[in-house]
């Protein structure tokens, strides 16, 4: 397949164009920079300059391809300042329908890029694939109403919701966690630190997509969601003493009054008890993480550069 993979040297986006090299596809990678089409070159992919704010260079990219991976996020949009949450995830369902018109009506395959958060059918209880809720609080449920909205259209679509990506270097919001903790010289988790956030390593990550989209080319099934989910939940207890350790500061538990203070935006993440599930996910696509875990990974890490 001809794959068009936006966020494509991104750090999940970097990891799924040998992914894909390796497995025979060719990659045509959405970059705006001329660093970035220099690195899509090395790697042995194509670059097709744009991004998520011109839909028209997006349309280009999927329109002359034969399937697409769309796994970028405006996460530099945001930094720190959570407050333009909203914003991103409205600028991502744009996206999603600019690609969504340049394959309609093909049967060609668009896989879409959500959240584990968004299978919570309950607190505290497992994430699955099957559930969303598109009345969720959450508006990163703007991506599956997206996508939704393009499948009526016979786009043929799919999810990969992803948990904390990681390997030594980087751990989704645990980054943060890292650096507040440098910060504020400790280490916190809120209340008893049982809350626990699932996780996978970057490179089972990047052969979910690969599997995603090869799949659905094969077989033309639309509206499969997929969990991106080795480890179904690890407590915020444990991460925090990993944390600790490695940066050599003390490991203090937080009330949730005193949690804004430490960790700022990143409270509101903090005690959420989010554990997901990727049993219909591994069933579906023979999916077999084999990747370091999470605390594995944080234990390896370079701490004195974190």
């Amino acid at each position: 397949m001809r794959v068009f993979l936006t966020g494509a040297t991104g750090f999940i986006g970097s990891a799924i164009v040998p992914e894909l090299i390796s497995a025979g596809h060719h990659v045509l990678g959405l970059t705006r920079s001329d660093a970035g089409a220099q690195s899509l070159i090395a790697a042995g992919a194509e670059a097709h300059r744009g991004s998520l704010e011109d839909p028209e260079s997006l349309h280009s990219g999927a329109a002359q391809s034969d399937g697409v991976i769309h796994c970028a996020f405006d996460h530099s949009a945001f930094g720190n300042d959570f407050s333009k949450f909203l914003e991103v995830c409205e600028k991502d369902k744009r996206a999603i329908e600019a690609l969504g018109d340049a394959l309609g009506g093909s049967d060609r395959p668009l896989v879409i890029t959500s959240g584990t958060g968004m299978g919570n059918a309950v607190p505290g209880q497992l994430a699955t694939e099957d559930h969303f809720d598109p009345n969720h609080p959450n508006p990163r449920k703007l991506s599956e109403v997206a996508g939704a909205a393009v499948a009526e259209r016979g786009v043929n679509v799919s999810v990969v919701r992803l948990p904390q990506v990681h390997d030594t270097i980087k751990q989704g919001l645990i980054t943060y966690a890292v650096q507040t903790a440098r910060e504020k010289g400790a280490s916190a988790y809120i209340g008893d630190g049982l809350n626990r956030w699932p996780a996978a390593h970057v490179l089972d990550v990047a052969r979910l997509y690969r599997l995603a989209i090869e799949k659905h080319d094969a077989r033309h099934e639309t509206g499969s969601r997929y969990h991106a989910v080795a480890e179904e939940g690890i407590s915020m207890g444990e991460i925090a003493e990993v944390i600790g350790r490695g940066l050599k500061v003390p490991v203090v538990s937080l009330s949730q009054q005193e949690a804004p203070a430490h960790f700022g935006w990143l409270a509101m993440f903090a005690s959420f008890d989010m554990p997901a599930s990727s049993a219909l996910t591994r069933q579906r696509l023979a999916w077999r993480p084999t990747g370091p875990g999470l605390i594995a990974d944080l234990e390896q890490m370079r701490w004195a550069e974190a």
